[in-house]
């Protein structure tokens, strides 16, 4: 299945692997260039369906990008900026971005923001799909397979598994889990948490003992871990 392609031009060289490795979990191809002509000698070499795009860069702002890339391409762009003036978003917007983030934001919205784009703008494919080894998570339409063969999950259980894939490799406490996932009448200081944990790992055919998703960690919570899968 196909891949939507994102090139990010961002001068930020941490920003970038941390957006790399979000989005690569949602589905998505990066390239990523590190200075603005870079950027644009990528776009003009290859094919992409999105460009998330820095204002305050090295060189060439990105307004000035966005023109050049304006000249001669439809592709939608998303602008990040790390200033909140409403004229900065205004400008933007007038020279062709399709939408406008401000830092410091939270990744789970950027994607929101990528994957409205690509559907206004008619180039979405599978962003949608999370892969994390055999395990595939469609978010939009709830559904799980893993190695191909559906997984029946309640709304309660996809809540939790997709609140883990939302923060991979972090230990989510108890407590957390609780004022996240609705739907299920919590008491304190009951096993409802970990009950609810392990109708997740039956489900997903993982062995508490020898995990590959879901991981105990004794006196914190559970933590999702992608990076052995």
């Amino acid at each position: 299945m196909k891949k939507n392609q994102i090139l990010i031009i961002e001068d930020d060289e941490k920003l970038v692997d941390l957006l790399t490795d979000f989005l690569t979990n949602f589905g998505f191809q990066i390239t990523a260039a590190l200075h603005p002509q870079e950027g644009l000698d990528l776009l003009s070499k290859g094919s992409f369906d999105l460009i998330i795009l820095d204002v305050m860069l090295p060189d060439m702002d990105g307004f000035e990008v966005c023109k050049q890339v304006r000249k001669d391409s439809s592709i939608p762009i998303v602008m990040l900026t790390a200033r909140g003036d409403v004229m900065d978003k205004v400008v933007g917007l007038e020279i062709g971005a399709d939408d406008y983030l401000a830092k410091p934001f939270e990744p789970r919205e950027l994607v929101a923001r990528i994957q409205s784009v690509l559907r206004r703008t008619g180039n979405a494919s599978n962003s949608s799909i999370c892969q994390f080894g055999d395990l595939s998570i469609n978010l939009n339409n709830h559904d799980v397979k893993i190695k191909g063969n559906p997984v029946t999950l309640t709304s309660t259980e996809f809540q939790l598994l997709q609140l883990f894939i939302q923060h991979p490799d972090e230990v989510l406490s108890r407590d957390l889990i609780m004022e996240s996932v609705q739907g299920i009448e919590w008491e304190s200081y009951n096993r409802s948490v970990d009950v609810l944990v392990s109708r997740l790992r039956q489900k997903l055919g993982d062995d508490p003992k020898h995990p590959r998703y879901l991981k105990t960690i004794w006196g914190s919570g559970y933590l999702f871990f992608k990076g052995s899968l």
